[in-house]
């Protein structure tokens, strides 16, 4: 296998960000954008024309936004290099295939981390077989693409991480706690005790985890925009991403898993 980049590199991409998804006027977006149109802030050369200010502008939901390497591989690999400026004809399909290039490269990178956790051994082989399938749908055309489902993918390789994320926590001692899907906004969690917790797919926006112990806690889907983490140790936390922490208020004194670094807004 030779896996696509799954970081996004906005040199080589057609601004499929700023064109195909729609944004709503909200403490993220400044403006309502409708799907398939471009950004007003959008220039000639695909690039953004407030890029160095962004949050200033009120666009900070632009600063958090992690296409995990998927517009580079539809605008480079699917489209071959064809934009949609230039080539009008491609627009419409390549706009309706960058969400769905989108979930196989963030499957693919949840995958892959999955692969590093020596705990969750018992499930690399299911773990590289759906790995290896995905990968391959990431060179499929244009029209496979859109007519995947990439639902019934998302819940197969879902499941392997769940079985993963139970493996890598039940090495932590004593009683985790389960908060999947809670809904955690705003709450006073300084110091706690998280080591190990379950918090997928958990609502905390503007949570004070301040100090919080989050070693080996799954926060796949977890909601952090503007929550507090300052001083919390994050060291080892399973499937956290970089645009989780964007999110996020922090300082020096975060501990960040070693793949993961300090957002250049944090102080």
């Amino acid at each position: 296998m030779s896996l696509p980049v799954l970081q996004a590199d906005c040199a080589h991409c057609f601004a499929l960000c700023c064109v195909a998804l729609p944004f709503a006027k909200s403490s993220d977006f400044a403006v309502n954008k409708p799907a398939g149109t471009p950004c007003a802030n959008l220039r000639e050369d695909f690039r953004c024309g407030i890029h160095t200010r962004l949050r200033d502008k009120g666009f900070q939901g632009c600063t958090v936004f992690d296409c995990f390497g998927a517009g580079q591989q539809v605008s480079q690999v699917t489209f071959g290099g064809r934009d949609w400026r230039t080539h009008t004809g491609t627009a419409r399909q390549m706009f309706e295939v960058f969400p769905v290039m989108r979930q196989l490269h963030e499957l693919l990178f949840y995958t892959a981390e999955a692969l590093t956790l020596r705990d969750a051994a018992p499930v690399h082989a299911e773990l590289r077989r759906v790995l290896a399938e995905t990968e391959e749908w990431t060179r499929a055309d244009a029209e496979a693409l859109a007519d995947l489902d990439v639902g019934a993918l998302r819940l197969r390789i879902n499941t392997l991480l769940l079985k993963t994320s139970e493996l890598v926590r039940a090495k932590v001692p004593g009683r985790k706690k389960n908060h999947r899907g809670a809904d955690l906004m705003g709450a006073r969690l300084t110091g706690a005790n998280l080591r190990g917790a379950n918090l997928r797919g958990a609502y905390l926006i503007a949570a004070d985890l301040s100090r919080a112990d989050l070693r080996t806690a799954d926060l796949i889907g977890a909601d952090l925009r503007d929550a507090d983490l300052r001083g919390a140790d994050l060291r080892d936390a399973v499937f956290l991403t970089q645009a989780q922490l964007n999110a996020a208020q922090g300082d020096p004194t975060t501990q960040l898993p070693s793949a993961l670094t300090h957002p250049s807004h944090w102080t």
